[in-house]
C-alpha cells in the first residue's frame, strides 16, 4: 500500500507536475508557473502545496528564510497509482462487460491503438505477468 494519497483534482496534479519538472521549488516558483497563468491567487497555491505535503507527495525543507519543496514520490509511481484508480472506477466490480465496451470504443476511435493494446497484452503475458 502506498504511503501517499493521490492528488484530488487537476490543480493539485498541475502543481505536483510543475514540481516534478522543476525538481525543487518554492511556493512563489509554483505560483508563477501554475497559479498566475491560471488567474489564481498566491494563497491558493500555498494551500495546494500544503495539501500535497499532507498527502505525502511533497517534502519541505528550509532554504534561507523560505521553505522549498521537492517531490516525495516519483512521477511514475503516482501515474501508475492514478491509472489503477481510474481503471478501478471505470471497470467497477464486474469488469468483463466494461472491458468489452472499451475494446469496441477503442476499435471505433483508432484501430491502430487496438493493435498496440494487443501487442502490449502479448508482451505482458510473455513476461510472466498477467498470465
Amino acid at each position: 500500500m502506498p504511503d501517499f494519497r493521490l492528488p484530488a483534482d487537476d490543480l493539485e496534479y498541475a502543481v505536483l507536475s510543475a514540481l516534478w519538472e522543476r525538481g525543487v521549488g518554492s511556493v512563489r516558483d509554483l505560483y508563477e508557473q501554475v497559479g498566475a497563468p491560471a488567474g489564481l491567487v498566491y494563497t491558493t497555491i500555498a494551500k495546494v502545496v500544503d495539501r500535497l505535503r499532507d498527502k505525502g507527495l511533497v517534502e519541505r525543507s528550509r532554504s534561507g528564510a523560505a521553505f522549498v519543496y521537492t517531490p516525495a514520490v516519483q512521477r511514475e509511481t503516482v501515474e501508475s497509482a492514478r491509472a489503477r484508480h481510474m481503471v478501478d472506477r471505470l471497470l467497477g466490480t464486474r469488469p468483463r462487460a466494461a472491458v468489452a465496451a472499451l475494446v469496441e470504443a477503442v476499435d471505433e476511435i483508432d484501430p491502430d491503438l487496438l493493435q498496440e493494446l494487443e501487442r502490449a497484452i502479448r508482451s505482458k503475458r510473455s513476461s510472466g505477468h498477467g498470465a
